[in-house]
């Protein structure tokens, strides 16, 4: 089946007077099946009821003088949409938890967002063992005690009239640059405007279901596969965590017809064993990111699918919009009231188109590849309590004084791009030494903390390297002595290690080269990545060891690069 093609122009996903409460509310009585979670179905209906209940419990546990936001540390079990929902009628927020931090940085999360109330299951109970979270009631989704607190409310109906467009609803946090998360804020206005301009993009149907995959603490799935499928009444089958074998079994057996994805996770799928059948399945498209010409190319030929490549900043401040006729290994244009472009973060000038061969390989990056700014105005609706990465995300590109005293400025997404002389935006990773791995976001400085602890350090860089498919890897340039098995171990007994943050290379030097000024050269260690003089220990994929890297390894990396076009991205 094909997909409606995309409109030639788009509407921005900016706040409205539509807010998610209502969309929720307008469930309420439809007893079509909605929800599906493995072998548990739930209506449109009964989710629309669940969510008033747990609203009206929430608006019972929340301390008076409290921050109306409520923690969910859970995996895409049927609690995370109907929290989602309960908190829009009750006009709260929801902070979505990452149950990848480890340790103190996971207690700083939840401490941050100032959240009185955490929904987590039996599962999670281990990650908060021994944190200081003072005052924080735990709601165990699989309790009693649970089933006890929402029975007085059963047969609630949801009454939407409490919440309006400008109620913060969600708070999902992205790494920055230091190491502090930040808590970007999303409003119930510009969700319910997102989840209705991706519906009318793609043509969702009531009787479309709407598979999500993808962890439902990222705004991947919240808005870009749970909203619209609300938007649309279309139906919604959850997945509790991803799984590449599984994934042809779950589309068949919801008659999921839409999907969101990270490149990862496409890889993986194209990764398990090739079936006569692959083709046998009722999806009409897929709608993600950093999928790459080549694997998405190789997925239609495969699963007859269509994945669509879109880029949105997690904030809402930038998104670029995929239209036909866009050339491969872009992302699209500038939607129509943006004004975007790529600048020199230095001196805020713009970058020079940039020069591509018959290929469609960058030849010109060193001048080419900038940040993405937006120059106009934008919905970014800011981070709680961090007026500094505000200030930091939303500034003049040069000197504005008496405009930045009002609080306006440029848009600056932390994202490299280049732009081809025809307008359109190719993706070319992070800004600074923020890294993306796998699809999460993670800074540098707080993987430099955990690896400096290693008892041979003496100095210690972390910074990224180009993934030869998407996103970064980790690499670390290490000062000191260096044994690969005691290594492992050590990393092994980190508990605020997460799970994306170990790095694949690990450069070891008997000086930490230096700027004039005595500061670590960052841009050169970068800029060397793993083809360097010193000697280079890794990790392969799906290996826990670190082995020597040979030139034959770097013979075949810098194969799999140039196969898709990434080898520019190596001398950055």
């Amino acid at each position: 089946m094909e997909f409606k093609e995309l409109k030639e122009s788009m509407e921005p996903a900016g706040p409205t007077g539509l807010t998610v409460a209502e969309l929720v509310a307008a469930r309420w009585g439809d007893h079509r099946p909605g929800l599906w979670c493995e072998d548990r179905t739930l209506t449109h209906h009964e989710v629309a009821g669940g969510a008033a209940a747990r609203a009206a419990l929430l608006t019972e546990l929340l301390p008076p003088g409290a921050e109306p936001h409520v923690g969910v540390l859970l995996d895409n079990t049927p609690e995370y949409p109907l929290w989602l929902s309960a908190a829009a009628l009750a006009g709260a927020a929801v902070a979505g938890i990452n149950p990848t931090r480890r340790g103190p940085e996971l207690a700083r999360d939840i401490l941050h967002t100032e959240c009185p109330v955490l929904i987590t299951a039996r599962t999670h109970l281990p990650l908060l063992a021994d944190l200081e979270l003072p005052g924080l009631r735990l709601l165990l989704t699989d309790s009693e005690e649970y089933e006890a607190l929402l029975a007085p409310y059963a047969g609630a109906a949801p009454d939407p009239s409490r919440a309006t467009p400008a109620d913060r609803l969600l708070l999902y946090f992205t790494s920055g640059s230091t190491g502090a998360p930040k808590a970007a804020i999303c409003t119930q206005g510009r969700l319910a405007a997102a989840g209705r301009t991706l519906a009318d993009t793609f043509g969702v149907r009531p009787d479309d279901v709407h598979y999500v995959c993808m962890p439902m603490f990222h705004g991947n799935a919240v808005i870009a596969d749970w909203a619209p499928a609300l938007a649309a009444g279309a139906g919604v089958a959850l997945r509790s965590r991803f799984s590449a074998s599984g994934f042809l079994t779950d589309v068949r057996r919801y008659g999921a017809t839409y999907f969101t994805y990270v490149g990862r996770a496409v890889q993986y799928l194209l990764a398990t064993p090739a079936r006569p059948d692959d083709r046998d399945n009722p999806l009409r498209l897929g709608f993600g990111t950093e999928a790459g010409a080549v694997d998405a190319a190789a997925f239609q030929r495969r699963f007859g699918v269509r994945l669509v490549e879109g880029y949105g900043s997690s904030e809402g401040g930038a998104a670029v919009r995929w239209t036909p006729g866009t050339p491969a290994n872009a992302v699209g244009r500038a939607a129509p009231s943006d004004d975007l472009a790529v600048v020199d973060p230095a001196t805020g000038a713009e970058c020079p188109p940039a020069t591509l061969d018959a290929s469609g390989r960058l030849l010109n990056g060193t001048v080419a590849i900038g940040e993405l700014v937006n120059r106009g105005p934008n919905p970014f609706e800011g981070y709680w309590r961090n007026p500094e990465a505000e200030s930091a995300r939303r500034r003049w590109g040069s000197p504005r004084s008496s405009e930045a005293e009002t609080g306006g400025g440029w848009y600056w997404t932390g994202d490299l791009f280049y732009r081809d002389p025809d307008g359109f935006l190719y993706f070319a990773g992070r800004a600074d030494d923020r890294l993306r791995v796998d699809s999460e976001n993670l800074a540098a400085a707080t993987i430099e903390n955990i690896v400096a602890r290693y008892e041979g350090a003496v100095a210690v860089a972390v910074y990224a390297v180009p993934d030869p498919v998407a996103g970064d890897q980790v690499m670390a340039t290490l000062a000191g002595t260096f044994d690969p098995a005691t290594f492992s171990a050590f990393l092994a007994a980190q508990p605020d290690l997460g799970t994306k943050m170990a790095p694949r290379f690990v450069r070891v030097v008997h000086r930490m080269p230096v700027t004039a000024t005595n500061k670590i050269h960052r841009a050169a260690l970068r800029h060397e990545g793993f083809r360097c003089p010193d000697p280079v220990w890794w990790r392969p994929p799906n290996e826990q060891t670190y082995r020597i890297l040979t030139n034959d390894d770097v013979t075949e990396l810098l194969t799999r690069y140039r196969e898709r076009g990434r080898e520019e991205l190596l001398s950055r």
